[in-house]
């Protein structure tokens, strides 16, 4: 992204490179290569041979998780493409390991890394994050590494799942300064009456916080959308150095995303989106929703920690707050010196089942 278009024309010492299900090492002329079992009569390439669309993807048996990429060297990942069916996108965990480290730096089921928590597709248009018809999902978030890259995705659910995917990779020098990307999950179904929705805590060194992706049930009517989003930066405790206004706000919206009067106004665009997955009406109970924004030419920067919470808050009669307890899910992404600290485990498959 560093220089746009201008870098296009640039010679640089940079060897291109693509992880995919006809190419798993990713190594030079290796691609194309599964051969056609001489006994699988109904084979699409049975007539053309070697070299014709044999091994386009993988299936992830129920409850193992497959390698969809090692990576040797020094390097960066600049693009990651998959596709699946939708409803086992809760059931589809992506995990990410950077270097020698045993503990992931990204772990978050695969719909809602691509801003789709409801395992239903809706098309995202951001700069890092694109989702397109009909349900590819693609991530251009820059992500260096030194030594190694290695990309897991367990299949959690009771069927076995078809598989698609590409990642892109360039073998290359990285800078000394370069922090390694991270991403986790959180779910309270239902969040605590009066206690903030944690986003994200527990993080550990240097680095810079990128973006946020909520899916939210609302279990109540009426307007659900006033809690204010908060930054504790560098051993900020009970009180943050960043306070938004609302939840709307933070997301680029206002005047709870109506637009026209009596509908929820749906936008996508580079670092800011608002998702209607079930619509039922303006301000009814059991409305589901997504919402992002990457903070691309605003990186919250910390040096020691950060902690970033998100207050559930409706209204109540005459005028009065209402603290909700609604069904809220996060991802935090952000970038951050290594070794980090231990992701937050993910919930039970009960805990992530979409219902």
């Amino acid at each position: 992204m560093a220089g746009g278009m201008e870098e296009l024309y640039r010679l640089k010492n940079i060897q291109s490179r693509a992880v995919t299900a006809e190419n798993p090492t990713g190594e030079k002329g290796r691609g194309g290569m599964a051969e056609i079992d001489p006994q699988d009569g109904t084979h699409p390439a049975r007539e053309l041979g070697k070299g014709w669309k044999v091994s386009p993807s993988v299936t992830i048996p129920a409850h193992e998780t497959f390698v969809i990429a090692d990576i040797s060297g020094m390097g960066k990942i600049s693009h990651i493409w998959m596709t699946a069916f939708p409803d086992g996108w809760r059931e589809l965990i992506l995990r990410i390991y950077w270097d020698e480290e045993e503990i992931p730096s990204v772990e978050v089921p695969l719909g809602d890394f691509f801003c789709n928590g409801w395992c239903r597709r809706k098309n995202v248009r951001s700069v890092p994050i694109a989702v397109n018809p009909a349900g590819g999902l693609n991530c251009y978030f820059p992500m260096p590494f030194c030594r190694r890259a290695k990309i897991t995705v367990e299949n959690q659910g009771e069927e076995e799942r078809i598989f698609f995917y590409q990642i892109d990779y360039q073998l290359c020098r990285i800078a000394e300064d370069a922090a390694y990307f991270h991403a986790s999950f959180r779910r309270e179904n239902p969040v605590g009456y009066m206690e903030p929705f944690t986003i994200l805590d527990g993080v550990k060194g240097k680095g810079q916080y990128v973006g946020t992706y909520v899916s939210w049930q609302v279990n109540s009517n009426d307007w659900w959308g006033e809690g204010e989003v908060k930054f504790y930066l560098d051993g900020d405790r009970e009180y943050p150095t960043i306070c938004g206004t609302g939840t709307e706000d933070y997301f680029g919206g206002a005047w709870n995303f109506e637009d026209p009067k009596g509908k929820y106004g749906e936008f996508s665009n580079l670092y800011q989106g608002f998702q209607v997955t079930c619509p039922d009406g303006l301000y009814q109970a059991n409305q589901r929703f997504g919402m992002y924004r990457f903070h691309i030419p605003d990186p919250i920067y910390f040096d020691e920690d950060i902690r970033v919470t998100m207050q559930a808050l409706g209204w109540r009669k005459y005028g009065r707050f209402h603290p909700l307890r609604d069904d809220i899910s996060a991802v935090a992404y952000w970038y951050q010196t290594e070794p980090h600290q231990k992701l937050k485990d993910l919930p039970d498959r009960n805990g992530l089942e979409v219902v």
